[in-house]
């Protein structure tokens, strides 16, 4: 069914944080859109969401690793009058293994993902962002602040949100719209489990829940900040680069991984 007015467009909605994140919204009244690929797996928290009480999302399947998969969406939301005043970019994946070791189109989809994506959906509903005086809150992760030797692509498409996000929120910081950067450590979900990694792959005091994680970011947003770290340790982290020489933290690292032997799968982080 078709719906008019200014929406919420949420990312990787089918799981993990995209879908505690679009609970978070839903439940302070957002009208959401979710997509993801899984169109099933949306549905049904479209569903869950309406048998709480808040307005069912309208759910539209996309392939945003795909060339065409922003534009087709676009057009989804324009054929159906919808347009975000909120732009909630959480779809993202990574992948374990020396560089040398992973297929190139992998890696080079990862980018398309992360980070060609996360640009496209920010800057093209900028203005309406702007007029609607809403947001965009783009998830990264405390993987930006840390090359890691294991995964150097997906730990410089985090650097890069991040740094486009802390620069879009300084270049609107006088529009009445919000830009903020939300950036976990490892998350718990159902990525830990299909990623098929060690169990002691991530440090355990760094991982918070998906809720909590969705929680931290939804009020940072709200309340116009430019960064969000959830947890005092993943803070502390984030400042390993600024206190440790450079070498100390490529090989130190706090993530317990080797070449030989190495596993590959979806990252935990979002």
């Amino acid at each position: 069914m078709s719906r008019s007015g200014p929406i919420t467009l949420l990312t990787g909605a089918s799981s993990g944080l995209g879908a505690a994140l679009a609970r978070e919204f839903a439940r302070h009244g957002h009208a959401l859109v979710l997509t993801a690929r899984r169109e099933t797996r949306l549905a049904a928290l479209a569903d869950e969401i309406a048998a709480a009480g808040q307005t069912r999302p309208v759910c539209i399947a996309a392939d945003l690793a795909a060339p065409d998969g922003a534009a087709l969406l676009a057009d989804a939301l324009h054929e159906r009058g919808l347009e975000p005043a909120y732009v909630v970019n959480v779809a993202g994946f990574g992948l374990l293994g020396a560089a040398d070791e992973i297929g190139l189109d992998r890696q080079l989809a990862m980018i398309d993902l992360n980070v060609r994506a996360v640009t496209d959906l920010s800057l093209r509903y900028l203005d309406s962002v702007v007029r609607h005086r809403g947001g965009i809150l783009n998830v990264a992760s405390v993987a930006g602040f840390l090359p890691a030797p294991g995964m150097a692509v997906y730990h410089a498409t985090k650097a890069y949100i991040i740094s486009f996000t802390e620069a879009l929120h300084q270049e609107l910081r006088h529009s009445g719209a919000r830009v903020c950067t939300l950036c976990p450590g490892p998350v718990e979900t159902e990525f830990f489990t299909t990623a098929n990694l060690p169990n002691d792959y991530f440090p355990g005091y760094l991982t918070r829940s998906a809720g909590r994680v969705a929680r931290d970011g939804y009020e940072g947003l709200m309340s116009g900040r430019r960064i969000v770290i959830p947890g005092q340790q993943n803070r502390v982290v984030t400042l390993l680069p600024r206190l440790l020489p450079r070498g100390v933290v490529l090989t130190g690292g706090m993530m317990r991984w080797q070449r030989k032997g190495s596993r590959r799968g979806t990252n935990p982080y979002n």
